[in-house]
């Protein structure tokens, strides 16, 4: 499975931390977050995550910024984007069992790294439901 990850200068050592969490577990990383902690642009690598994710180079995405807010706002700009934003395990695990999510967003500035890789780790083994959720997904999308 690919993953595609970014990220803006709040999240450096988080993005480390899950490259290193996903590829320990065998998952191919497309990287197109910063390494710096100097500000950078958060729309730039939100969409960069999603039009991996849209173009199905990757099968998720995870975003990180200081908030979580900004860089999936971003994210959500594509139509076939679902980016959640996650502070605990519990919500990414609705994330993808109701609302299908494809994109994690992490508030570097509100969870600790532990968290953000136990997050990921839920969000990637959890499965959408289906059901009676996806009558909701479907409405999602502007179309």
């Amino acid at each position: 499975m690919t993953i595609s990850i970014g990220n803006d200068h709040a999240g450096p050592d988080y993005k480390k931390a899950i490259v290193d969490y996903l590829e320990n577990n065998k998952y191919e990383v497309i990287n197109h977050g910063t390494d710096s902690l100097e500000s950078v642009d958060y729309p730039d690598f939100g969409h960069a995550v999603a039009y991996d994710v849209e173009s199905k180079k990757a099968h998720l995405g995870i975003v990180i910024c200081g908030s979580g807010n900004g860089i999936a706002m971003s994210a959500n700009k594509h139509q076939e984007i679902r980016a959640a934003l996650c502070w605990t395990k519990e919500i990414a695990e609705l994330a993808r069992q109701h609302n299908d999510a494809n994109i994690i967003s992490i508030p570097a500035r509100f969870t600790s790294i532990q968290q953000a890789v136990e997050m990921v780790d839920v969000f990637l083994n959890t499965e959408f439901e289906g059901g009676r959720h996806a009558n909701r997904v479907n409405k999602i999308a502007c179309k």
